[in-house]
């Protein structure tokens, strides 16, 4: 048995999906959803196929009536389609094929996920193709139904969380005065793959208080007395889970001590801001708040700091941004990772995050490394 074939989705977990969009599909008055896949965004057609894909661009098509067709440049991505079984029609991405099988159907209104990515030479014919069809953006639509698992998609969370862990411990293991950035990534990246993880996201950063983000490694070596903070994001049977933590090389200082605990704080204000209902506003307030109390309110701002957690599951950022002003509500089985991640003066940028998924009465935490500042001999 492959890999592929082991970790499918079952046909319930199709009906489930094609049900939950076309709801959101008649809700919205669309006639059709096109799932539009980038090389770097393909978690809709991944979505809406059951497979995932790997050339540049893919589309996959489900009328709100009948059945779905797929788009696929490539022989491995047509084998990986059709080895799913969600989709019999698995076509060549030519031409206009795409805008002539939607148009067959006589769509008034479609919606179209990733609409925002797609190219001029791809837009272009679909809108000639389609003349007198609205054509609307379906992303917040899709991520949004996207948020919510299925106890299958769980499964498949829990599985990347425990690989987030054994990911964590290999990062720890490795650190040592003298390494360099790219040579601890190297290390978690080959512990990570001999795990069966198929991909992974990640983000370091080394040095004191300086440090104002997380990059991609470079070639600065570690020195005693460096935080080096990661965010860490491997995928396996297709799903993503993340953690955030920091280490410090020899014993924490005063500073970086302070700055563990205003963070543990927050990551523990954010978590019990969790429960079925709440909005994603609520839970960045919860975070944001604990900074404020202790006057460092300006450091939650889009001036040092992106967002303060986000959903993630076949993409490894994906909706709703956990943000002030952001009302998604959370419903029961959403997935998201809650991290106040931030720059302050204390001890420059910090990472502290836990992936959880949401449940009526509270969260469901998804790891078992613990949240405090690691010490590791330098």
């Amino acid at each position: 048995m492959t890999s592929a074939t082991r970790d499918a989705a079952p046909r319930t977990e199709r009906e489930l999906r094609y049900r939950r969009l076309r709801h959101a599909m008649h809700d919205a008055s669309l006639d059709g959803l096109l799932a539009y896949a980038p090389a770097w965004r393909r978690e809709h057609v991944h979505y809406l196929a059951g497979a995932g894909v790997r050339a540049s661009f893919a589309f996959a098509y489900l009328p709100v009536a009948g059945d779905p067709v797929a788009f696929v440049a490539g022989s491995a991505d047509a084998a990986a389609v059709a080895a799913a079984g969600w989709v019999a029609d698995v076509r060549p991405l030519a031409g206009r094929d795409v805008a002539a099988t939607i148009a067959a159907g006589r769509p008034a209104r479609l919606g179209v996920a990733h609409l925002e990515l797609l190219p001029a030479a791809l837009l272009e014919p679909l809108r000639a193709g389609l003349d007198g069809v609205e054509i609307v953006s379906a992303t917040r639509l899709m991520s949004l139904v996207e948020l919510v698992k299925s106890p299958w998609e769980h499964d498949r969370v829990r599985a990347a969380a425990a690989v987030c862990d054994a990911g964590w411990e290999a990062f720890v293991a490795c650190l040592r005065t003298g390494l360099a950035e790219y040579e601890v990534v190297a290390a978690v990246e080959a512990e990570l793959r001999r795990g069966g993880a198929e991909d992974n996201f990640m983000l370091i950063a080394s040095g004191g208080a300086d440090v104002r983000g997380m990059t991609p490694p470079g070639p600065r070596r570690l020195g005693p007395g460096d935080m080096v903070r990661t965010e860490l994001t491997p995928r396996l049977g297709g799903y993503y889970a993340q953690i955030c933590r920091s280490a410090v090389l020899g014993r924490a200082g005063e500073g970086q001590r302070r700055s563990f605990a205003l963070f543990a704080e927050a990551l523990e204000a954010g978590l019990g801001a969790v429960r079925a209902g709440v909005t994603a506003h609520d839970v960045a307030v919860a975070q944001n708040d604990v900074f404020r109390r202790q006057g460092l309110g300006e450091y939650t701002t889009s001036r040092y700091t992106r967002v303060r957690g986000h959903g993630h599951g076949l993409h490894p950022d994906e909706a709703p941004p956990i943000v002030e002003g952001e009302e998604t509500v959370l419903e029961a089985g959403a997935v998201v990772i809650v991290h106040p991640n931030t720059f302050t003066p204390l001890a420059g940028y910090h990472v502290l995050g836990d992936p959880v998924i949401v449940t009526p009465a509270g969260h469901e935490a998804l790891l078992r490394t613990e949240r405090r500042l690691w010490e590791v001999e330098p």
